[in-house]
C-alpha cells in the first residue's frame, strides 16, 4: 500500500525536523517535501503533489493564510492541514475560509497531528476539538470578534501590531511598502475604533489572540 505523501512548511528548521521524525516513525505516511515559507511552498507543491500540506500560518512574508489561498487557486485538489500556536477562534476561521481542511493549535498531542493528517487524506476535515467547540459557541451566541471586521491582510498587519512590531519590521515581514502597512493601520484603527498600539495589543489580549507568554 502506497504512503500517505506529507509536505511540511514552517518556518522553524527544528519545528520542521520534530513533525518530520514524527510522522516518519508511522509505516504509512512519507515526509516528500518541507518549505520554510509560504513563498517557497508555493513554488514547489505543485511538482511535488503531496496528499496532504501541513501549513504554519504564522510565518514571515506572505504567511500561510495567504499561502493557503494562492495553494487552493493553483491546484484546487490540495489537502491542507493549518497549524498554529493560536487557539482563538480568528485565527482558524481565516485559515478554513481561506481553504484549509483542518486547524490544529500546536499544542496538541503527537498522535492527533498524525489522526488530523490520515482524516484530511480521506477527504474528512479536521479541527482541533476544542477550538471546535468554541467556534460552535461562537455561532450559536451570534457573538464575534471586533477583528472579523477586518480584511485577511489587515488581520496579518493587526496581529503584528499587537506583538509590538513597527511598521518598518512589518513591512519587511509581510513584503509590503511601508505606506501600505501604514494604510492598513489606519484602516484598522478606523474600523476598530482604536487610537494607538497598545489599545490594539489590550484587544488581541482580550479576545484571545495573543497570549502573555509569547
Amino acid at each position: 500500500m502506497s504512503k500517505l505523501r506529507v509536505m511540511l512548511v514552517d518556518d522553524h528548521a527544528v519545528v520542521r525536523m520534530g513533525f518530520k521524525l514524527l510522522l516518519q516513525a508511522c509505516d504509512d505516511i512519507e515526509v516528500v517535501a518541507e518549505a520554510d515559507s509560504g513563498e517557497a511552498a508555493c513554488q514547489t507543491c505543485e511538482a511535488v503533489a503531496p496528499d496532504v500540506l501541513v501549513m504554519d500560518i504564522a510565518m514571515p512574508g506572505m504567511g500561510g493564510i495567504e499561502a493557503i489561498k494562492r495553494l487552493r487557486a493553483k491546484a484546487s485538489q490540495v489537502r491542507i492541514l493549518a497549524l498554529s500556536a493560536h487557539e482563538d477562534i480568528s485565527h482558524p476561521m481565516r485559515a478554513l475560509q481561506a481553504g484549509a481542511m483542518g486547524y490544529l493549535s500546536k499544542r496538541s498531542a503527537p498522535e492527533v497531528l498524525i489522526d488530523a493528517i490520515r482524516a484530511l487524506a480521506r477527504g474528512q476535515q479536521y479541527v482541533d476539538a476544542q477550538i471546535a467547540q468554541r467556534m460552535a459557541l461562537q455561532s450559536i451566541s451570534g457573538e464575534k470578534s471586533p477583528v472579523e471586521r477586518l480584511s485577511a491582510r489587515e488581520f496579518e498587519v493587526f496581529a503584528q501590531l499587537a506583538h509590538g512590531q513597527s511598521v518598518a519590521q512589518i513591512s519587511e515581514t509581510l513584503s509590503l511598502s511601508s505606506s501600505t502597512v501604514g494604510t492598513h493601520l489606519y484602516n484598522i484603527k478606523q474600523k476598530l475604533g482604536l487610537n494607538n498600539q497598545a489599545e490594539m495589543t489590550l484587544l488581541a489580549l482580550r479576545h484571545g489572540l495573543l497570549h502573555l507568554a509569547e
